[in-house]
């Protein structure tokens, strides 16, 4: 289950260009061609095109399109890897003269980027590399590489951004080519992506149009998307058509994306908008803009005095050309519909790296996808991507062991001093320098991912030891100036997130975001980042294992065992309660194994009795949302998960869907009961998590912890909320497994088909634990008794 990479050059032979600039180029950056022409003597019998760049490119070979590749060569530290593309070229080259062009604009690399937009933070010179080898006889290449001998111009893309959209004019005459810049900027030794590139992966219609006039459209796509619009009809030559991007439509059809403002530490407020233009030109018909990137499910279309035919206008989605691996449906057509939205809401998140949002930020944060990665792979096969974006992760850490909060750091965090920003460092943020590879190794059985991760992982634990050693949180000071021996053990600074984003209590009165926002900063964040050294410092020692590291296995659970008894001892009370007595305390304390096996019982049912003083709505925020259900259905309160799955009203998942989202939000609150949207994003995949639960306890299905790569699991299905049919399937490492249950009543039917690589049981309740043969496909029947 791992992408192909190509052979690339073992040497480079040509120089990195840049194309011809002056001096002061604004803030609206054309997309410059860089071309070259040369002669091949005869017919060529094969050709291969390698390209990469410092922004992002398209490659053309006598005006072919070379390739299906979107936003190459993607998103990486570029200080430190620049992944390069192989391409077959030659049906596309010719006995006589060739032309190859690359279209190069700004990309992630200068582009702008995160909630601030930032511009410049690779570089401020954009570059290609590209070396083009033509088989010309059995014993005869001919090399074309970036030099001195190539000419750059302007493009018809006037200009081009990732974030805030392109500008094509088709009417604008090309300026007389001049030489390119030569070796004014270095790129890293460029490497083959272990990702699948991002492509043009589906085309939607338009759904509905909610508002037409002569000038003015709003198009319903039906689907929040990440991708852009192709527009066929662009009218006469010098018609200019605007084309804007949003999720949401407030009451009255009033289009906004005044969500997505961002207000920065020092007072800025920063307009989101996602705009395209294209001006017609004589010769051309078809608008598609592939410089640019948009997260949206509504196009507002200004076309002054002319009507617009919908049919001209699709929606394409883009992202990274992921395998798909799980499939879930079930009787409830509610769960079948978070399940959709859970599958869409990563897809629009998988555009090269795994972000937060497709919208206002589009940031690889660690945090999001630790949450997200076990649930990630139940759906797509997500090796190589996960691999890639390690890669970034691993070069953006700081020399002290601290992790960048999102990867590719574009901010450059790591070399700069940024007081007004939150820094690095935060327990459930930087813990997926550790999470992320045990979850790949696990679920595919590769131990190149531990190899390749050990030393950064290492760097992190030692870091979150150092900071649980010198730091203890202001209120624990006050309460004893003197630590108690186990406070060496106490993460509680110098910063963490916490929970994040946990819903607001309805009985609570109303409070200034901004305090709210102060407090959860200024709050002591201890029992979260300790039971995240934990599970860390577990998992930790069990990757040495792997590697056969004795040593480490045995110093890292050693800690993990201190840290274990410090947690225990700060924050967890004679009856069983926890310190924080949150529905999130709880879930976290018993998913990570911190209660001890006494007061489990304890514990779950102060989380019963949390979850009933909010009237059966779940209290979770970002960290433990996805763990929530699992835990309770553990516990003994299935029931219990099978009501929080199925409610509406917030907070709630299926209340999201209610209020029109086809994705899941950032916030719970997100969108008012009038349909007015408040701040936050409408994509984002964190809360989506739940969709593992799907198929770990609704299918049943469940890798044994001893196994990876699928080799051992067990089929339990957790029956409940009324299902009475459930059918999904998983192609894992092992092979393709499928289970399908029914429910009658009383009586319930198992058909489990496990691969011929692997080995299962199935358990049903009021039957024994019954061996599931590899390469068979076997049905059990049972009766459940109350």
């Amino acid at each position: 289950m791992h992408a192909e990479t190509p052979n690339l050059p073992a040497t480079w032979l040509g120089e990195w260009i840049s194309p011809a600039e002056p001096d002061e180029i604004g803030d609206d950056r054309p997309a410059y061609v860089l071309q070259r022409a040369f002669t091949l003597d005869s017919a060529p019998l094969s050709g291969r095109l390698f390209a990469t760049a410092l922004g992002i490119y398209e490659a053309y070979v006598n005006g072919h399109r070379v390739g299906d590749h979107e936003l190459a060569p993607g998103a990486t530290n570029y200080d430190r890897t620049v992944y390069a593309q192989a391409f077959d070229v030659g049906p596309l080259l010719q006995q006589g003269v060739n032309h190859i062009q690359i279209i190069l604009s700004d990309g992630w690399f200068r582009g702008r980027n995160g909630s601030e937009q930032t511009q410049n933070c690779w570089g401020d010179t954009t570059a290609a590399l590209v070396q083009l080898d033509a088989v010309v006889t059995d014993e005869t290449t001919v090399r074309i590489v970036t030099d001195a001998a190539w000419t750059s111009t302007e493009s018809e893309i006037v200009s081009a951004d990732l974030m805030q959209g392109q500008t094509t004019d088709f009417s604008r005459v090309p300026a007389a080519p001049v030489p390119v810049r030569v070796g004014v900027v270095q790129g890293p030794e460029p490497s083959a992506s272990p990702s699948p590139p991002v492509r043009r992966i589906e085309e939607l219609p338009v759904a509905e149009v909610i508002v037409s006039s002569d000038d003015v459209s709003i198009l319903d796509f039906g689907q929040n998307i990440t991708g852009w619009a192709r527009l066929t009809d662009l009218g006469e030559p010098g018609t200019e058509t605007v084309l804007e991007f949003a999720e949401h439509v407030d009451p009255g059809n009033t289009f906004t994306t005044a969500h997505l403002d961002t207000s920065t530490p020092r007072g800025n407020h920063i307009r989101y908008s996602q705009t395209d233009r294209v001006i017609a030109g004589a010769d051309h018909a078809v608008f598609e803009p592939r410089h640019t990137v948009h997260g949206f499910r509504y196009v507002r279309v200004t076309h002054p005095g002319r009507p617009l035919d919908p049919t001209c206008v699709t929606a394409i989605v883009v992202h990274s050309d992921l395998t798909r691996a799980g499939w879930f449906e079930c009787s409830d057509a509610r769960i079948n519909r978070l399940h959709e939205a859970g599958r869409w809401t990563f897809r629009d998140n998988a555009v090269d790296v795994p972000t937060d949002c497709p919208t206002r930020e589009r940031s690889g944060w660690t945090g999001d996808f630790q949450i997200f990665a076990p649930t990630a792979a139940m759906l797509f096969d997500i090796d190589g991507f996960s691999r890639k974006w390690l890669q970034a992760v691993r070069d953006d850490q700081y020399d002290n062991g601290c992790l960048a909060m999102y990867s590719p750091d574009q901010l450059r965090m790591r070399t700069s001093d940024n007081p007004d920003r939150i820094g690095g460092g935060s327990a459930g943020w930087g813990d997926a320098a550790v999470a992320v590879p045990w979850t790949l190794y696990r679920h595919y059985g590769d131990v190149r991912v531990l190899e390749e991760s050990w030393e950064s992982a290492v760097a992190w634990i030692e870091y979150a030891l150092g900071c649980a050693r010198r730091f203890r949180h202001p209120s624990r000071v006050a309460r004893s100036e003197t630590p108690a021996a186990h406070e060496e053990y106490i993460w509680d600074g110098p910063f963490h997130f916490g929970e994040w984003l946990e819903p607001r209590d309805p009985n609570a009165p109303e409070r200034d975001p901004a305090e709210v926002l102060r407090a959860l900063f200024a709050a002591d964040q201890g029992e979260v980042g300790t039971a995240y050294l934990h599970r860390s410092l577990r998992q930790l020692s069990e990757m040495a294992g792997v590697l056969g590291r004795a040593d480490d296995e045995a110093r890292f659970a050693a800690l993990a065992a201190d840290v274990l008894a410090a947690w225990r001892t700060e924050f967890l009370r004679a009856d069983g309660r926890t310190a924080g007595d949150t529905q999130a305390a709880y879930v976290r304390a018993i998913a990570f194994g911190l209660i001890p096996d006494e007061f489990t019982t304890a514990a779950s049912a102060r989380l019963v009795e949390l979850i009933a003083e909010r009237d059966d709505h779940l209290g979770t925020g970002f960290l433990t949302t996805g763990m929530l259900l699992p835990v309770l259905a553990d516990t003994g309160h299935a029931d219990l998960a099978y009501r929080l799955l199925t409610r509406t009203g917030v907070p709630s998942w299926l209340e999201m869907l209610e209020r029109g989202g086809t994705t899941f939000w950032e916030n719970w609150e997100n969108v008012d009961e009038d349909g007015t949207v408040r701040s936050g994003s409408l994509n984002h995949y964190s809360k989506g998590a739940v969709v593992g639960f799907f198929y770990s306890h609704i299918a049943g299905l469940r890798q044994d912890a001893a196994s990876v790569g699928w080799k051992r699991f067990t089929v339990e299905p957790v029956f409940g909320g009324g299902l009475t049919h459930v059918a999904s399937r998983l192609l894992t490492p092992a092979g393709e497994v499928r289970v399908e249950w029914r429910r009658d009543g009383d009586d319930v039917e198992l058909t489990a088909t496990v691969p011929a690589g692997a080995e299962a049981r199935g358990i049903l309740p009021g039957l024994p634990e019954t061996p599931l043969p590899g390469g068979a496909t076997t049905t059990l029947r049972s009766t459940i008794r109350a």
